[in-house]
């Protein structure tokens, strides 16, 4: 597979920051079903225990926890839409990245603090302070370039590999589905 070189990635950076800040769109939802399995769903429900139901989550053990179990502040992962456009190429290599849902939203630092919640469909999550990194599978989908981006200090504050967030009101989702930021409690 042909990665993006690093000076395509940095360029189409201006897109990913031109992402809305309050108001945007459920692009994708993927389950993963079991170890580098994806499934494209139209429509999921968002639970409060098992997270996206239908993924496996809830079974994966978690080193950031004293007894190994699934961590509940990385229920679930999310990515900037943009960005996995920018790095994946076709929208059919996007689900490779191993989120369960792509956002065109602007996901950095400065406009989502942990805490915030985000109205999607009848459901709601809540962002963690739990960091998301790009790890060794990243850099073989993507490419190595692709993960030395979004582990840069500017990758970071963009939060280009995504964030961690949690269900905080269970509900139905659907691709296509607006996304809202509440107002802070």
């Amino acid at each position: 597979m042909d990665h993006r070189d690093v000076h395509t990635l940095q360029a189409g950076l201006d897109e990913v920051r031109r992402s809305p800040r309050d108001h945007g769109r459920l692009e994708l939802i993927v389950a993963r079903p079991g170890e580098d399995r994806r499934l494209v769903l139209t429509e999921a429900v968002l639970d409060l225990d098992v997270g996206l139901v239908g993924d496996d989550w809830s079974r994966r053990p978690s080193s950031r926890t004293p007894d190994g179990s699934p961590h509940l502040d990385m229920q679930l992962n999310v990515i900037n839409a943009r960005f996995a456009a920018l790095v994946a190429g076709t929208r059919e290599r996007w689900a490779l990245a191993g989120d369960q849902l792509y956002l065109d939203l602007d996901l950095s630092e400065a406009s989502l603090a942990a805490g915030t919640r985000l109205a999607i469909g009848s459901a709601v999550i809540e962002i963690t302070d739990q960091p998301h990194r790009g790890c060794a599978k990243f850099a073989a989908r993507f490419g190595t370039g692709a993960a030395r981006l979004v582990n840069s200090p500017e990758g970071r504050e963009l939060r280009l590999r995504g964030l961690n967030a949690r269900v905080a009101v269970a509900g139905t989702i659907r691709a296509g589905d607006e996304v809202r930021r509440l107002p802070d409690p």
